[in-house]
């Protein structure tokens, strides 16, 4: 016998949560699935452990560079097993607020259990007693997110190696870790470790850590993790994983002449893939790309009237305030009768590098190849006094702005706190205002802000 609600949410992620107990608080009967934890893996395994972990990081930086402020400390140690505990407690706090944000809406049920497809509109769920419950319901919304993926390198699923998730678990800082892949993920890890004190390499295929950015901001991310003591072995394609005299040992093509390189734990970053193999989406008619993300349209509907599918499932930037934006489309539209989409959505990171890498809008690359008046200011953290008194002066800040308009179209902000100035640039971009307003406008003395009064002095055209 099925079950019937108004609607079955799979998976409690970012997206799933918020929008369960929303669609509870208008009087929906919901039933919301998750296999594994509450809080999808934002709270588990992603922002929220490794942002804890990269906290520590900086305050051994911090401690070690102690002399550069006048302070005299003594030898810096990290307790490994302290750091794992500090980031388990963050874990299950939020891990735990998020299941009762869940729990205290009297029309929404949190079934702990796999759910698969059984039909268009009905979903089989295991639950703890090795039982199926079956569900079913007319609209149906997909948010089971996604999970490391593993590069097919000869040898690596013969030796023990570590991914983005098994890695905050080490309970011991590794001698010498070697991470595969220079995205964000590995130079985030990468940077972490090497200030808990570790030795680190990183392997990247493309010529430069970061491909997706301007060649400038690569080149000053690359200074930076050179002059913390990081390894950067660029253009290499690792061809075999194995072992030799105790040590992990990545055999490699390319790489400026390095063939091998050898370490103690080896960390595989190369990406993500989604979590749909065992939702047999078949059953419901629901249609995949070529990497396993779920196809969907501007509104978040699959090919499947009636079902939907939002945040890293659906493919595209995987991040955690994507995830939400898409939330907020879906109540609008099941909720309020609106037609909101995610067309032409401009999407910040940042890379929590120390110093951040803010990005919004449009690349210098991007720009170009737009055409159009379009200028670029950019200016080295090095001129911003803020981050001088700090003694925090790595990076540089770039904008790129449309000559005609004066609308800011991008920015690039490598610098301390660059997620939260690209952030201020990204309000500006969000209401229209123009960059001789910032470059004119008055801002507190001493503060990073008021640095955007000099980069916009510096705005030259395109060449």
């Amino acid at each position: 016998m099925s079950e019937h609600f108004d609607a079955i949410i799979i998976g409690t992620g970012q997206g799933g949560g918020p929008l369960a107990g929303q669609l509870a608080h208008a009087g929906w009967r919901i039933a919301i699935l998750e296999r594994a934890h509450v809080g999808g893996s934002c709270v588990n395994v992603g922002c929220t452990p490794t942002k804890t972990m990269v906290a520590s990081a900086r305050v051994a930086h911090l401690a070690r560079r102690a002399g550069d402020y006048g302070v005299t400390t003594g030898r810096v140690t990290v307790d490994q097993p302290a750091v794992r505990q500090r980031k388990r407690d963050m874990v299950t706090a939020w891990r735990g607020g998020s299941r009762k944000g869940l729990e205290r809406w009297e029309t929404l049920e949190l079934i702990m259990g796999e759910g698969r497809f059984v039909g268009r509109d009905a979903v089989a769920v295991r639950v703890g007693d090795g039982k199926d419950r079956t569900l079913q319901a007319d609209t149906i919304l997909i948010n089971t997110g996604a999970r490391p993926r593993y590069p097919s390198i000869p040898g690596l699923e013969g030796v023990p190696f570590l991914d983005s998730t098994s890695v905050m678990e080490v309970d011991v800082v590794p001698e010498h870790l070697v991470i595969i892949g220079g995205g964000y993920i590995g130079l985030e890890f990468g940077q972490m470790f090497r200030r808990f004190g570790a030795a680190v390499t990183i392997i990247e295929q493309a010529a430069r850590c970061l491909p997706k950015e301007d060649p400038d901001i690569c080149a000053a991310m690359t200074d930076i993790l050179r002059e913390d003591g990081i390894r950067l072995v660029t253009g290499a394609s690792p061809t075999h994983v194995g072992t030799a005299g105790g040590e992990l040992v990545v055999e490699l093509a390319g790489g400026n002449g390095r063939p091998v390189v050898a370490g103690s734990h080896l960390l595989a970053a190369a990406g993500r893939q989604p979590n749909t193999d065992r939702l047999n989406l078949s059953a419901a008619g629901v249609a995949v790309d070529d990497r396993g993300f779920i196809i969907v349209n501007d509104r978040l509907e699959t090919s499947t009237p009636g079902i939907y599918a939002f945040g890293d499932v659906k493919g595209g930037p995987a991040f955690t305030h994507v995830a939400y934006d898409d939330f907020r489309i879906l109540r609008a539209n099941l909720l309020d009768g609106a037609a909101r989409t995610i067309t032409n959505r401009v999407i910040p990171y940042t890379v929590f590098t120390d110093p951040q890498l803010g990005r919004v809008g449009m690349t210098e690359d991007e720009a170009r190849a737009r055409g159009g008046r379009v200028g670029v200011a950019k200016m080295a953290m090095a001129k911003v006094a803020r981050a001088l008194e700090m003694d925090e002066s790595r990076g540089l800040m770039k904008a790129i702005v449309d000559l005609e308009t004066e609308q800011i179209l991008g920015a690039a902000i490598l610098g301390i706190e660059g997620g939260e100035i690209m952030s201020m640039l990204q309000i500006a971009m969000l209401g229209g205002l123009k960059f001789s307003t910032l470059r004119d406008g008055m801002f507190a003395h001493p503060t990073l802000a008021e640095s955007l009064n000099n980069l916009f002095q510096r705005v030259d055209a395109l060449a």
